[in-house]
């Protein structure tokens, strides 16, 4: 254990001094921090165990998720978003559905060992896209603030959105497999996730806001402790929605637009220590992600898994939410650019992670057309986040003209 926190301490430490030079080139720190976990598991060079790693990756992938939804949308900026609010809003409520449907659709045609409703489960599974890959794009300031807002807000909110039917469909496939006595009307799981997430993340950090800002006022912050104030919070929401059998993570995401609101121009003093732990534990996620699931897979992949996989990351994304922008401001190139940049992440590690506590018959299968989609989405979106920001940049500095 020490020798492998020694390894995980000096390889983070490498990559925090190089971490500029590599972030302007082609290879993405994840792509980076998996090839690693891949190097060192066992794999290769056999310096982590996977077994052991994989109980951990679930706590590592939470908490990541947590900090960085809730400082993404503390960043966010709402009167850029508010111009463009249709753009997020038809991603979410007619894109999202429609990839949900068409994954559920292309599972049933090329997995036929899953049962319906696993066949959903994978559709709303790889409907989550993922906040920190697609930290490159929201974060390259060539690529227009409102196409930068619309996909962090549905980042932010869909994986949360998801959450629901998620535990929806598996109540109903372990009902279907005679291993679950009863199942909650759907809508009402629905309502009850969504809303109380809602009221944990806007009702904490409302509280916590304005004790901050009394606070602040007295002079009673200091600097060192100004930098666990966003971390504490953005856990906090996430630990009392699921206290509360809500949605952690719309808890999260909601409690940062909130804070961004409450505390204006001051937010990104507050907000920077949250995002450098995020990034952190990212890394070390997928370092994980690397070393004990991603190995585990070689060999095991069908031309079947194989073709779900590139065909999620591609036409089921893109599709719907290139249709569901018809009829909005944004030009063809703009929408095929919000359709491509949905990564699959850490999202989809943690929710396969919970069909796989769930043992659902199709649960392994599941699992691998996962985590192949996700390996290759990192591999796939960070190679080209650059390049297209570049592209979709041109395009509306060509319009400029």
């Amino acid at each position: 254990m020490h020798n492998g926190i020694l390894i995980l301490a000096i390889f983070a430490f490498l990559y925090s001094i190089v971490a500029g030079r590599i972030e302007r080139g082609m290879v993405s720190g994840p792509i980076v921090f998996v090839s690693a976990g891949i190097l060192m598991g066992p794999l290769v060079l056999g310096w982590f165990e996977g077994g052991a790693l994989r109980q951990q990756l679930r706590i590592f992938a939470d908490m990541t998720l947590v900090l960085i939804l809730f400082s993404d949308a503390a960043n966010v900026e709402l009167s850029v978003l508010r111009s463009k609010i249709k753009i997020p809003t038809r991603m979410l409520l007619v894109g999202l559905p429609g990839v949900i449907v068409l994954g559920f659709g292309l599972a049933l045609v090329l997995l036929d060992m899953l049962s319906l409703y696993e066949a959903a489960i994978l559709g709303v599974i790889l409907a989550a896209t993922d906040a920190a890959l697609g930290k490159a794009v929201i974060s390259d300031p060539r690529v227009p603030d409102w196409i930068r807002a619309s996909l962090n807000a549905e980042s932010g909110l869909n994986d949360g959105i998801c959450v629901p039917f998620l535990f929806i469909f598996i109540a109903l496939s372990l009902e279907t497999a005679g291993t679950a006595a009863s199942t909650v009307a759907p809508l009402i799981i629905v309502l009850e996730e969504i809303g109380i997430g809602l009221i944990a993340g806007l009702g904490l950090t409302l509280v916590a806001g304005t004790l901050l800002k009394f606070c602040i006022s007295r002079g009673w912050l200091t600097e060192v402790w100004t930098q666990v104030t966003v971390p504490a919070l953005a856990l906090a929401c996430f630990e009392l929605a699921g206290e509360m059998h809500g949605s952690g993570y719309i808890a999260a995401f909601t409690g940062g637009l909130l804070f961004g609101r409450l505390m204006g121009p001051a937010k990104h003093k507050f907000v920077l220590a949250a995002e450098g732990i995020g990034e952190t534990l990212a890394m070390l996620t997928w370092l994980l992600f690397g070393s004990a699931v991603v190995a585990s897979i070689i060999g095991l992949v069908t031309w079947q898994i194989m073709a779900y996989a590139l065909l999620s990351l591609t036409v089921v994304r893109v599709l719907p939410i290139f249709l569901s922008l018809s009829g909005t401001a944004s030009t063809k190139q703009d929408r095929l650019f919000l359709g491509w940049f949905g990564p699959r992440g850490l999202a989809s590690i943690v929710f396969v992670i919970i069909v796989m506590d769930s043992e659902l018959p199709g649960g392994e299968v599941i699992a691998l057309v996962v985590v192949l989609t996700v390996f290759l989405s990192l591999i796939i979106h960070g190679i080209t986040a650059r390049p297209l920001s570049g592209w979709i940049s041109r395009h509306h500095s060509g319009k400029a003209d």
